[in-house]
């Protein structure tokens, strides 16, 4: 069912967006900030199904480095040029905004166009990833589908490919040449490609989620899993953090259960696998969350510390992955080379 927004749901929205985050894809403050004017008013959305299957869409997002996003701000008129480019390149007006990932900063980044465009409750990937292959559109290998970015200085680049690795590649050199950091937006699809390639209701699950850790923050963190629907795998201190000697974005946080277990959290740009005692329980695309136990910050990759006490929570996966294992695999762990850790579906 679709949903009529308020501003009351916006702050529900950002922390359920930290949790679908998985510790990665960048805090939604800075997004919440950005978007607070368009919830003014109520923002009607719309499910893919709702809407003429004709209509044109877009997914607006911001990549490159988050950090460089929080010291160089951006803002809803990097997305102006594209959007031109877009419509010029398909001859049609973009009707209709989705988001282009559940997770991290980019899951409010379609509020930017509330009031001016159409709001699709539509993802593509239900969690934050690090690469186009791993988002519903570029799965369902959409013909038609396109990327435009900016290359810096007022240039823009288009990008269409088969290979969705050709189009994360050359986006990445664009983002390198404008700075490190800059919108981009994906285009060439309609509401008839979102109704297959697309996770449906994900704004009604991330209010579902900021509202179950606004009203637990008092509670045990066994109160919170419950409310979430999730599984509290353990709690207790961070006692080492390590490096994969073969790939050095591949880090391990070691944590000491209180009931004596020995519970490893592997990550890359975010959690991708929980082990307890030497057994993996839970590995993308499931949701698996860092809890600090007494401030109940959501924890980025980037913020796990020594000593800090945590809780470790994970979720299934949406069944858009869950129903088809094929497309599961583009996020198991050994998909980013990492062996002996994908869940058995």
């Amino acid at each position: 069912m679709a949903l009529t927004l308020t501003a009351a749901d916006l702050p529900l929205l950002s922390a359920g967006a930290s949790f679908c985050g998985t510790g990665g894809g960048g805090s939604p403050k800075l997004t919440e900030l950005m978007v607070r004017s368009a919830f003014s008013e109520p923002i009607e959305t719309f499910l893919p199904a709702d809407l003429p299957p004709e209509t044109q869409c877009f997914a607006p997002a911001f990549a490159g480095s988050t950090l460089l996003l929080s010291e160089r701000l951006p803002s809803h008129d990097d997305f102006g040029q594209l959007i031109a480019v877009a419509e010029r390149w398909i001859g049609a007006r973009l009707e209709a905004a989705c988001s282009f990932e559940a997770g991290g900063m980019n899951a409010l980044t379609p509020f930017l166009f509330a009031g001016e465009r159409l709001i699709i409750d539509a993802d593509c990937s239900g969690r934050a990833v690090p690469t186009l292959d791993r988002t519903s559109l570029y799965i369902a290998r959409l013909p038609g589908l396109f990327a435009v970015c900016s290359t810096g200085a007022g240039g823009v680049a288009l990008i269409t490919s088969e290979r969705a690795k050709d189009v994360d590649g050359l986006m990445r050199a664009a983002m390198i040449q404008s700075g490190g950091a800059g919108a981009v937006l994906f285009a060439g699809f309609t509401t008839r490609d979102l109704e297959t390639a697309s996770l449906h209701g994900h704004l009604a699950r991330s209010l579902e989620f900021g509202r179950a850790l606004l009203e637990t923050a008092s509670a045990p963190v066994s109160t919170l899993a419950d409310r979430l629907g999730a599984t509290l795998v353990g709690e207790g201190r961070i006692v080492s953090l390590t490096q994969d000697s073969r790939d050095p974005h591949v880090h391990a946080a070691e944590v000491a259960g209180r009931n004596g277990s020995v519970i490893r959290l592997v990550s890359r740009s975010e959690h991708l696998a929980v082990l307890v005692d030497g057994e993996t329980v839970a590995a993308a695309p499931e949701y698996i969350v860092a809890v600090d136990v007494l401030s109940r910050e959501l924890i980025e990759v980037t913020d796990l510390r020594l000593h800090r006490h945590v809780a470790i929570l994970t979720r299934p996966a949406d069944d858009w992955w869950r129903d088809f294992p094929q497309r599961a695999a583009k996020l198991f762990p050994s998909s980013y080379g990492l062996t002996g850790l994908d869940p058995e579906w």
